[in-house]
Formats: structure tokens, sequence, C-alpha cells
């Protein structure tokens, strides 16, 4: 596709010129923010402290593990040991990338199909939704490095090493997430990791253009991931809200922490002890935000189900979930285009 063409496929060039909201961007008037009843103060998500998980405090953070996953299926976390130089390059490098570099070159990227590893695009998915998202992305491939890294742009010239460092220190914290939510059910340390098959890991560098009429359209409407486990990077630009007691709540930016929400996957293999949460993201007319989720994930061939050691028919809590490979799953999470909020219950098992 030309870039010509493509660039008029892209939020960020028409919030360029334009000072009201294209028809294709407007939502009904049942499915729009309502900023006025969403919770801006008073109850926040968890806050969980990394620092003593390896020490002697550990059986305590565990707990708050247990807590903010059953409770929230959100917190924040900090001195989570992924280092603030990194964090501060990542973030300027996907600046560059969405304002600093030519249009010719931020374009070659652009692709609609949901299946390439590397690719530019807008919305969620073009091809099928009905109304579409003020948001464009760059969606990479990141696990193993090795064999994603030469399709990633070469543009910014220190994005590939940027991006590689920023993704390995990410992974290394998943890592580290995973064994205490694996315990805070009750299960080894490794019992989660091992259900991962290969192991797969994804990110997104996500772009909110300010916005004429905020009011009318999202940047993302509300969904749930398909993934496991999600690190959010964000700049200082409010947009993220969670779903929380018949409510939305806006999650506040907080400097040197991740937001970090449990997907799908985590769901059905806690058998429904955890939950995956309800979120969106809403623009404003003032500035440009820029978010950078990483989608931990199974590999495509990793078989999905309810941890054997939670099951048990005879206390009443047999296997919610049936069996599926992570592909599945993930197909069908992108045909719906967010028509659902989430696409889990239909793989629940049989209650024939």
């Amino acid at each position: 596709m030309a870039a010509s063409a493509t660039s008029k496929l892209l939020v960020s060039d028409i919030a360029s010129v334009v000072d009201h909201v294209p028809s294709n961007y407007v939502r009904p008037i049942s499915d729009r923010p309502n900023m006025s009843e969403v919770e801006t103060s008073g109850e926040t998500i968890p806050l969980i402290d990394l620092q003593d998980l390896h020490g002697p405090n550990r059986a305590d953070i565990i707990n708050q593990f247990a807590h903010a996953c059953s409770s929230y299926g959100f917190f924040q976390i900090k001195n989570h040991g992924v280092p603030e130089e990194t964090i501060k390059r990542m973030m300027n490098v996907a600046r560059e990338f969405f304002k600093r570099q030519p249009e010719s070159e931020r374009v070659k990227h652009y692709s609609a199909d949901t299946k390439k590893t590397t690719r530019l695009s807008t919305s969620f998915n073009v091809c099928k939704e009905k109304v579409s998202n003020w948001r464009d992305f760059l969606r990479l491939h990141c696990y193993p490095i090795e064999d994603f890294i030469n399709e990633w742009p070469s543009t910014p010239l220190s994005f590939r090493e940027v991006t590689a460092e920023y993704a390995t220190s990410v992974r290394a914290l998943v890592l580290t997430l995973l064994e205490a939510i694996s315990e805070s059910l009750g299960l080894p340390k490794d019992r989660v990791s091992k259900t991962l098959g290969k192991h797969g890991q994804h990110m997104a560098i996500n772009y909110y253009p300010p916005c004429p009429q905020p009011e009318l359209t999202y940047g993302l409407p509300g969904h749930k991931d398909a993934n496991l486990i999600t690190v959010l990077l964000q700049d200082d630009v409010s947009g993220l809200q969670v779903f929380k007691d018949d409510k939305w709540v806006a999650v506040k930016p907080v400097p040197n922490t991740f937001i970090v929400n449990l997907g799908d996957q985590m769901q059905v293999i806690s058998n429904d002890k955890y939950k995956s949460v309800l979120h969106r993201a809403v623009v404003n007319s003032d500035k440009e935000r820029i978010s950078i989720p990483t989608f931990y994930c199974p590999s495509e061939d990793a078989v999905i189900s309810p941890a054997q050691e939670l099951i048990n028919e005879e206390e009443d809590s047999p296997a919610i979930y049936r069996s599926f490979t992570y592909a599945e799953y993930f197909e069908k999470f992108w045909d719906t285009a967010f028509a659902t909020e989430s696409c889990v219950d239909s793989f629940k098992a049989s209650t024939n």
C-alpha cells in the first residue's frame, strides 16, 4: 500500500487536519465514555512493592498478589528491577517513531493483516470493526527476539537496540511475576510458566493523538486482554480506566511504576479464582498519549486449561473451561474486534 493511501487511514494524520471527529469514529450515544460518571479520586488499584519479594517478607507480598489478583485483576508495581534509563529510552524511541521521523518511514510497516508479526496499524481490527478507535499502534512480536528483530523498524536508528533491551528486561520481570502469582494460587512457583509451551511475548506501542471531541470516541473501548498477563508502561497523560464495582475508575500514571493486569489465559488457568478485567483507554483534546503494553502469552501450540490442582469435583470445584490451544483462542479474539467484551465464555466446558 502506498504511503499516500496509508496515511489517510492513520488517525494521527486525520487528527492533524480536522476540528471534529469523523463519523466513522463516533460511538452510539449509549456507548460513549460519559466521563462525568468516571471515578477520578478515591479508590485506586493496589500498589505492590517488589523490593522484598525475595527476602523475609515474601509471604506477605505473595498475599498482596493474591488479594490484588482476586479482588482487582489489576495492580501497580514499584521497585520492579527494570532500569529507569531503559524505560526512558524506550519511551523516547516510541515518541520518535510516531512523531520525529518522516511519514514515509513510518508507513512502510503498515498492514491490516492481524497475523503479521510486525505491523503498523490503527484502531483495533480495521477489517472487522464498524466504528474506528482513536489510536495508531506498532505491534511487535519480541520473543524469541532473534526470530523477529530483523523485521522490526530500522528507523529511528536506535529502535532495535533500545526495544530489544526493554523487551528483555520486561520479560525477566514477567517471569518473576508469574512465580509470585503461581504461588499465590497455592501452586508450585513454576506451574503457570510451564503451561505456556515455548512462551510468547508481544509489544504494542500505542499512539493516541489529541482528539477534538474526546467525548464521542475511544482510544480503545472496554475489553479484556486475550493473553496471560500484560505489563503496561505509560507516559504521564491519563487515559487508562478500569471497571470495578460497576463503575469506571481512572488510573492515574505514577512515575517509575508499571501497571499489570491479568488476561483471559490467567483466568482459565486459575479456574476463575482470578479474573481478567474490563478496561479501556479514553482520549483528550489537549495532549497526545503514548502507552506501551507488553503482552506475555502462551506459544500458539500451547494447550491451555484449568490447573489440575485447582479442580476438585467432590468439593464442587469442577473445571470451568475446556482445553484449547492458544492459537484457537487468539484467532477468535481478533475476529470479535471488541464486538463482545470478552470471548472467554465461549471456551467454557459443556454443562450438558
